[in-house]
């Protein structure tokens, strides 16, 4: 009995091991190549529309959110509401406790953080880049402070909007994946680029 209980805890055990450990090239490729086009057009609208020493449109909050919405599209955190929404409460969050509490760092920055949290939990909007947005409005460059409210449209909406249309398309161009995980958001996408693919596999 003792020996078939360890059989099963270790069967269980390899498996979800390779599962975890397993080199999947095409989700790999997919994973690079939506991170690095959403980056990119947010880089490059940088470029474009301010200089290079404000860094102000591309925060570090998008990387993170980055790594959720092209590497792990089924996660829960990574679905739309959650994607959209919760760094976009956040970024209300912290700018408001930034004016209310503007020089003690002490106080701001894990209030800040912390109210954002309860905040996503509330709405069901978890997204954990959502925290690191709250704290880029304490903690980041004068220029960032500077905009007040209008950070959370530029960058935090604007730079979210950006990956979320680029994972709309990237994630939907395989057979093997689907953003989001689930409605009919992408179907339209995944009929124009992956309806043959789809009826072969059937």
């Amino acid at each position: 009995m003792i020996n078939k209980s360890i059989k099963r805890g270790v069967k269980f055990s390899l498996n979800v091991l390779s599962r975890e450990t397993s080199v999947d090239v095409k989700d790999h490729f997919w994973s690079f190549l939506g991170a690095f086009i959403g980056i990119s057009l947010i880089s490059l609208a940088q470029i474009q529309l301010l200089t290079r020493v404000e860094n102000i449109f591309l925060i570090a909050s998008f990387g993170a959110s980055s790594v959720l919405i092209y590497g792990a599209v089924e996660s829960p955190l990574a679905q739309p509401r959650n994607f959209i929404f919760g760094p976009l409460i956040s970024a209300i969050i912290g700018v408001t406790v930034y004016k209310m509490l503007p020089n003690t760092i002490w106080l701001s920055a894990p209030l800040a953080v912390s109210l954002s949290l309860v905040a996503m939990q509330i709405t069901k909007t978890l997204h954990p880049p959502g925290g690191a947005t709250a704290l880029i409005t304490v903690i980041g460059t004068e220029k960032v402070k500077a905009l007040g409210y209008f950070f959370v449209l530029t960058p935090v909406l604007t730079g979210t909007l950006i990956l979320f249309v680029v994972a709309l398309i990237f994630n939907n161009l395989t057979t093997h994946r689907r953003y989001p995980k689930s409605g009919s958001l992408a179907d339209p996408i995944r009929r124009l680029f992956v309806r043959d693919k789809i009826k072969d596999k059937d």
